[in-house]
Formats: C-alpha cells, structure tokens, sequence
C-alpha cells in the first residue's frame, strides 16, 4: 500500500481513535450481520468499527454543513442529500458483511438513523445477456456490468434522494425480472460491490460517460486481504454452500450438491483461477489506492492495519 497518500495504523492505534463511541450491538445483533464462514467478534467492532462510524459521523457532519453553504451562496432551499459510501474488494473477503455492519451501526448515530444498502449485483447484466456476449466466464468483470443503469441509479440518489435498484438472486445466479428495490431519501446510502471504484462503462464499445460512479460518492472503502487467504475464504465459503444453498433445486449450481467433495472443490478451484483472481488482480485491486479507508484483514479474517487517505 503506497503510503505516500494514506497514513498507515496498526489496530491499537486505530481503537484509540474510537473516543466515547458506545458499543451498543449485542452478540445476537452481530451474529444476524455475520457472512458465510466469516467471523466477526465484538472486539473487532469495537477496535475497527465504532472508531470507523466515527470518523464517517465527522465526515457527514461536514458534508452537510458544505452544502448547506453552498445553497446559501445560491439562495436556495437547502437540500439533504443522501450521503453515499462505498465500499469495494474481492470476492469473498468480507465486504457484505462490513456493508450490513456500518448500516447497522450508522443507524445508531442520531443523525442519520435512516440508513439504505444496495450492491452493484443488481447492475450485472441479466444471465441471458450476459450468454449471448460470451460474458458468463467474465462475471464480475467490468464489461459484465451495466454501467450506465448504474450511474443513472446514483444521479438519481444525487439528484432526488431516490433510485430504483434491479434486484439480483445469489440462488439463481440472475436478475429477477420485474424486481426492483425502492430507494426513497435515505440519510445514507451504502454502495457495496466489486466494481464501485472502477472507473468507465465497463466495455470499449461503449463511449465514455459524462460521470463515473466514484464522482457519487462522499466516502469510500476498501476491504482488502492477501491474495492466498481471499482464496482460501472463498473455497471454504463455496464448500459451505455447497451444503445448504445448491441443494435448493432453484440453485444455479445445484447439479454440485450431490457431487464429491472433491469434484465441488476442484470446480471451485477453477472459478477462482480463471475468473475471481484475474478480475481481482488486473479490475479490482489496482483501485484499492482511491478508498479514503482500506481496511486489511489478516489470515483469521481479523483487520491488522488501515490505511487512512490523506485528506
């Protein structure tokens, strides 16, 4: 991490940033929050997470009070905007879980107890598109998204406080057709996904847009991991659904449930070494360094450092 633009902090040094902050979520409020496989202790909201909601809380505050002058340069009615974070990284590193963990603790804070999520999933391009391109192989790259419904969606968070989102099914491994999430004047609104740092449409046949989806956002994120423990988190991830989730006969990969071990892991495998490593490597991780926040994560998912960008 080039820290001629971020100051590092190791843990101790990041709780003490925590102040006065309350630790008011129970054990059996986290453990709703919790992804597959994934370990979240109280102590780690607490070292991490609270003086993280903090420093957002500062960052929101002085938003408002931006804007607030700014109308009044204009002579305007002053206008509350949702304020929008985003938060970025591979797959299977955390990042949804991190998502539904800062909505619950923002929705805390008296100031904005109206807290919305929604993931750039519902962005990708419905699996029949998606077939007929000869994308299904590049899932989650940045061509396999629609990006211009998804920049209209932000414009229209920024402009009216509200969106409409395409809804998309981990089980079918599709959008749900005539499906959508309603977005109505959030105080915040979470943007969570591989691809929120990325910049352009996503295909080179496509012109430039006039925005690109990180000129929406008033703070952004980055949860970030070693290469050999991501895939690791995600072979054990795929392991563990393979066991409840593909024995749903709806399930995309339902024809796993039966298989061997072997045969699921070796698939798996697969998946991560010609799609999630090389979008990771080459999409992914070079936006790493435009996160105002990188939240990095050691072997037993605990954050062992981060990153603050120097404002």
């Amino acid at each position: 991490m080039d820290t001629g633009s971020h100051s590092p902090f190791d843990r101790a040094e990041w709780a003490k940033l925590r102040s006065s902050v309350p630790l008011a979520l129970t054990e059996v409020e986290l453990d709703a929050l919790r992804g597959t496989g994934e370990p979240m202790p109280l102590a780690e909201v607490a070292d991490i997470y609270l003086p993280l909601t903090r420093l957002i809380n500062l960052h929101f505050a002085a938003t408002r009070r931006l804007t607030r002058v700014t109308d009044d340069f204009l002579g305007r009615p002053a206008a509350l905007r949702p304020y929008v974070i985003a938060i970025a990284g591979s797959v299977a590193v955390g990042k949804s879980t991190t998502a539904r963990l800062l909505r619950n603790l923002l929705a805390r804070w008296p100031d904005h107890p109206n807290v919305a999520l929604i993931t750039t999933d519902g962005f990708l391009y419905p699996k029949d598109h998606l077939l007929a391109a000869g994308l299904m192989q590049r899932k989650g790259f940045p061509e396999s998204y629609d990006v211009r419904q998804m920049i209209q969606f932000l414009t229209d968070i920024r402009q009216t406080g509200k969106g409409r989102s395409p809804v998309y099914s981990h089980e079918t491994y599709d959008i749900v057709a005539d499906d959508h999430i309603s977005i109505d004047r959030p105080d915040v609104l979470i943007f969570e996904g591989l691809n929120v740092l990325q910049i352009g449409t996503g295909s080179r046949a496509l012109p430039a847009p006039a925005f690109t989806a990180s000129d929406f956002f008033d703070f952004t994120i980055y949860v970030d991991a070693e290469q050999e423990n991501i895939e690791r988190w995600y072979m054990d991830r795929f392991m563990v659904l393979k066991r409840n989730s593909f024995v749903k006969p709806a399930s995309y990969f339902h024809h796993l449930a039966t298989a061997p071990d072997e045969e699921a892991r070796a698939f798996a495998q697969q998946l991560w070494r010609t799609i999630n490593l090389p979008n990771l490597t080459d999409n992914i991780l070079p936006t790493r360094g435009r996160a105002d926040v990188v939240i990095h994560k050691d072997a037993g998912h605990s954050t062992d450092r981060l990153w603050l960008r120097r404002f």
